[in-house]
């Protein structure tokens, strides 16, 4: 089974909405045995639960319910079992690398991965749109992982 994490920042936005997102995809695709996955935050204070923004453009446009989420601080992490690693900026790509030097060929920033290679920006402090733009794009990104990675 290939183990996939994401990561951000807290851990309370991007990360987590990608995480449950993808859950879903695969679940959907019959493929939740064969790809487990994960999240965690550069800087995230453990079990700290998710934005109302995150919990609420994901039910509303996947019927998602992330409400029982607990933020996981990378250095808790299972980041060393880990086959791929997808961080949602370069920041977070360096961080992981100072902190995981014999993974560094695992972490990879998402749109590197999977296409354009751009951040993708936080929405913390913003309202529903700014989230709803987020996880538009981090949606996008995570049909191109699939394809790679169902692929292979």
């Amino acid at each position: 089974m290939k183990k996939i994490m994401f990561v951000c920042t807290g851990n309370i936005c991007r990360s987590a909405m990608a995480e449950y997102l993808l859950r879903y995809k695969l679940e959907k695709l019959s493929l939740q045995d064969k790809i487990k996955v994960y999240s965690s935050g550069i800087s995230a204070y453990a079990g700290d639960i998710p934005t109302y923004e995150a919990v609420s453009v994901m039910k509303k446009l996947y019927n998602i319910d992330m409400t029982s989420h607990r933020a996981t601080p990378s250095r808790y992490a299972d980041v060393e079992g880990m086959d791929l690693i997808l961080c949602m900026t370069r920041s977070h790509v360096s961080s992981l690398k100072l902190m995981y030097p014999n993974m560094s060929n695992k972490i990879f920033l998402l749109n590197d991965y999977v296409s354009n290679g751009t951040d993708i920006s936080d929405p913390w402090g913003y309202g529903i749109d700014v989230y709803t733009k987020c996880i538009k794009e981090i949606d996008e990104s995570l049909e191109l992982l699939l394809k790679k990675e169902c692929l292979k």
